[in-house]
C-alpha cells in the first residue's frame, strides 16, 4: 500500500490537483493544525473539499491529531532547530497514541495522502507522520510528491 505526502506552498492549484489525480489519491488527509490560515489560498478547508470532490473525485479528512500543538509550531518557529521540532512532535504523536489511535481501515482501503504546508517533506511533520504509520503498520510505503 502507498501512502502519499504532500505540501502546497510554492504549488499551482493545477499542479497540486495533478499531482493528486496523476497518483489515483482517494483521500487526502489534510493533517493540518490550522486548515483554515489566511495564507492558506486554494488549499483552505472548505476550498480544498470543494474542488477535491468536483475536480478529481477525491475525498477529504482532516485529522488534527497528526498536527502539531500551537507551542511545537511557536517553539519551531522561535529557534529553527529542526531536531528538538522532530523530538517533540514524535513525543506528542506517542501521547496521542499515533498510529494506532488512526482510522487504520481509512489508510488501507483507500489510496491516502497526508497534506501540509511546507513545499518538501524533509522539514515537515508530513514526513515524520507518514514514516510512523511505515514502521508501526505493515505493508506501507511512502511516497513524497
Amino acid at each position: 500500500m502507498e501512502l502519499f505526502t504532500i505540501g502546497f506552498t510554492q504549488k499551482t492549484a493545477q499542479t497540486f490537483f495533478e499531482q493528486l489525480a496523476s497518483n489515483n489519491v482517494e483521500c487526502l488527509v489534510d493533517i493540518r493544525l490550522h486548515p483554515d490560515g489566511q495564507l492558506a489560498g486554494f488549499s483552505k478547508k472548505n476550498d480544498l473539499q470543494y474542488f477535491l470532490r468536483e475536480l478529481i473525485d477525491c475525498d477529504y479528512r482532516h485529522i488534527e491529531l497528526l498536527a502539531p500543538s500551537d507551542e511545537i509550531l511557536k517553539d519551531y518557529r522561535s529557534d529553527k532547530n529542526w531536531q528538538k521540532y522532530e523530538q517533540v512532535y514524535l513525543e506528542l504523536m506517542g501521547q496521542r497514541g499515533v498510529p494506532d489511535a488512526l482510522d487504520r481501515n481509512l489508510f488501507e482501503s483507500k489510496k491516502c495522502c497526508l497534506l501540509c504546508s511546507e513545499l518538501t517533506a524533509e522539514h515537515c511533520h508530513r514526513r515524520l507522520a507518514a514514516e510512523l504509520i511505515h514502521e508501526k503498520w505493515s505493508g506501507f510505503s511512502i511516497i513524497h510528491l
